[in-house]
């Protein structure tokens, strides 16, 4: 880049250039996890709740050649944009364990705080996600004769879907308060994987035996024309949503040395074994209900009650962990503005956290209970943000950072890259600003969906 920032450069000793950004010291722990943690921590963002949405959301728009497809280079081209960004992470001679920071080495001050709004914009929308799962899924009902029921107990018509994402939002804030940064999540991965394998695997073996007993069924793609269209480009989105964070420097940062191997080792954990669960219950779901799949899986299958019950449970609880992991780049943020260091359970720093964490929160819930169309934010989300930061950014970013050690064809891959994947960042914004004006006129603030 070149203009009133260009003069702030300083040469390297190896020849590269850098653009000096005063990089704060973060509050939290860093570089204390295994490579097999982290691994841990990014496949839960991949088998989150969101798992049992991409059936409905994804397949049903894209039909089976093109989810399938689809699924197949989303895994490959998100593996190969977090692998350019797992890279620079050490670029300059220096850790660069937030996004932003990396963004201001290469760029300068106004990309810092350009990164820093998309990455807040991204992970705000993925936590409105989350909350709107964890509410479905306390809210679920699941039909028994004459009879409709509560997960939890009856249903009486007075709970509604916004006051179950309000009991979501409060126990993410107990949760939050209690896990002070990312590395501190240990034992809970482990509790998290065990919960993602009782909602998928529930989802997956009554999805298989309603599948078996179904005659016929309808894999058409809906809609017609530019409705059609729209939501092919839509289902786009949500591909690249699936597989991929927004944060991944956040996280490398928590990885033991050599920071660039083990991030790399945690990737290809993530982009193999990680993807497999949610390839079965995605396929699975697409297969038993075709083009009537619903946009949360669980409201497609029928089966015994408990298990439904359980399944729905395991998804909320699930959720909650999965929230703290994409929360915990503003928690860093706050907890070093304001100097929160020492002992998590200091009477200071514990209000510290029940304020900042609960009041952030807070305002997540409320969008959440406002807003509850899932479908078309995690298809704004992968829009607005995900395609920028993942693929747009790390492109450009190792273009900039590498520019004399690429050749020619390979600056060329890269800038096709950037201009792919920004055509279709500006088309998938338009498909689910579009869809969410739709639902907005179908349906009112705080619906209860």
């Amino acid at each position: 880049m070149e203009g009133a920032d260009s003069d702030s450069r300083s040469p390297k000793a190896n020849g590269e250039m850098h653009l000096e950004v005063e990089v704060p010291e973060t509050a939290h722990q860093i570089s204390k996890d295994s490579w097999f943690q982290v691994g841990f921590v990014l496949t839960t963002g991949i088998n989150s709740a969101f798992v049992l949405g991409y059936s409905g959301t994804t397949m049903v728009p894209l039909g089976w050649a093109g989810g399938v497809i689809g699924f197949i280079l989303a895994t490959g081209i998100s593996l190969y944009a977090n692998a350019l960004i797992a890279r620079l992470h050490e670029f300059g001679g220096k850790r660069h364990i937030r996004y932003r920071d990396l963004a201001g080495h290469l760029y300068g001050k106004k990309a810092y705080f350009l990164t820093w709004t998309l990455q807040y914009v991204n992970l705000f929308m993925i936590n409105t996600g989350f909350l709107i799962l964890a509410g479905q899924a306390l809210k679920r009902r699941i039909s028994l004769s004459d009879e409709a029921i509560y997960v939890l107990f009856r249903d009486d018509h007075d709970m509604k879907l916004p006051y179950f994402t309000a009991i979501g939002g409060f126990v993410c804030a107990i949760f939050a308060i209690g896990i002070p940064h990312l590395s501190a999540l240990g034992i809970w991965l482990g509790f998290s994987t065990f919960l993602s394998l009782i909602y998928i695997i529930v989802a997956f073996v009554l999805s298989l035996i309603d599948g078996i007993k179904a005659p016929s069924k309808d894999y058409s793609i809906p809609g017609s024309g530019a409705s059609k269209v729209f939501s092919i480009i839509g289902a786009a989105a949500n591909l690249v949503f699936a597989f991929n964070t927004g944060m991944l420097p956040e996280i490398q940062a928590t990885i033991r040395q050599p920071v660039v191997r083990n991030m790399m080792k945690a990737l290809y954990f993530q982009f193999t074994a990680g993807v497999l669960p949610l390839y079965a219950v995605v396929f699975m779901g697409y297969w038993a209900y075709g083009s009537t799949t619903s946009t949360y899986l669980l409201n497609s299958v029928s089966g015994p009650i408990w298990v439904k019950a359980m399944a729905n449970i395991a998804a909320f609880l699930q959720t909650v962990i999965a929230l703290h992991i994409f929360a915990s780049p503003m928690y860093e943020y706050l907890d070093t503005q304001y100097g929160i260091t020492g002992s998590a359970l200091s009477p200071l720093n514990l209000s510290f956290r029940i304020v900042a964490r609960g009041g952030y929160l807070a305002i997540n819930t409320l969008v959440s209970a406002a807003l509850p169309f899932l479908g078309d934010f995690m298809s704004l989300t992968g829009a607005i943000s995900t395609f920028p930061l993942t693929f747009i950014l790390a492109n450009h970013m190792y273009v900039v950072a590498k520019d004399n050690k690429l050749n020619s064809l390979q600056k060329l891959w890269h800038w096709l890259n950037v201009c792919f994947f920004s055509c279709m960042s500006i088309a998938a914004a338009i498909a689910a600003l579009r869809f969410i004006a739709l639902d907005s006129k179908t349906y009112h603030l705080f619906a209860d969906l």
